[in-house]
């Protein structure tokens, strides 16, 4: 491994040594926190793992819930890591048993904290390792694209996957990216029951990190 690559690993690991707390959830664009050190947002369709990975990278069990029913998250949730990044659990998108009126809101309230937040350094987009990208996915991205907010695509659960169907996930996943003109172009694949890739994932939020 490269010294650069080993600094930028031991930069994540130390990050997020440091203390994770909560700080508030919010339903309306009024009550996000007061703009400070730089966010990273956590997106991705119901139930695909958003909760896991947070607990995963933070060490923490239960900082964020983990709950079987898809679409109980309806609030954007924010957490200070060090005081130098806060993390942003953000609603699960694409769950059909919500109500119309209620998706549309999350959808609003996403999109008005996407387009105007200044100090969000990147979305990170959630995809099930384990299924086919669905049309909520393709929509999000292309809402991403609209918000001109940098995403970079993550694949979730690849411990459930084989390798030569977790490859094919991977290409996929990279020609998306080069799809969408806010993608950010690494693609990070994760297993929060394994541990796979949250090194490298707590080396990029680092270097996004104040």
């Amino acid at each position: 491994m490269g010294g650069d690559a080993g600094a930028a690993l031991e930069a994540g690991r130390v990050l997020f040594a440091g203390e994770c707390r909560f700080v508030r959830a919010v339903q309306s664009i009024e009550a996000l926190p007061p703009v400070g050190v730089a966010e990273v947002a956590f997106a991705g369709r119901s139930n695909v793992g958003k909760s896991s990975l947070l607990n995963a990278l933070t060490g923490r069990r239960a900082l964020a819930r983990v709950s079987g029913m898809p679409g109980r998250t309806q609030q954007l949730v924010f957490f200070d890591l060090s005081g130098r990044l806060m993390l942003v659990d953000l609603p699960g998108y694409g769950y059909a048993q919500a109500p119309k009126s209620v998706q549309a809101d999350w959808q609003g309230l996403m999109f008005d904290y996407l387009r105007g937040r200044p100090n969000l350094r990147r979305v990170l987009l959630l995809l099930d390792a384990r299924v086919e990208v669905k049309a909520s996915d393709v929509a999000a991205m292309q809402m991403l694209d609209r918000a001109a907010v940098t995403f970079q695509l993550v694949l979730t659960k690849a411990d459930s996957v084989r390798p030569p169907a977790l490859a094919a996930k991977e290409q996929q996943a990279r020609a998306l990216a080069r799809a969408h003109s806010a993608a950010h172009p690494e693609v990070i694949t994760t297993s929060s029951a394994t541990a796979l890739g949250m090194a490298a994932l707590r080396a990029v939020l680092a270097d996004l990190a104040e």
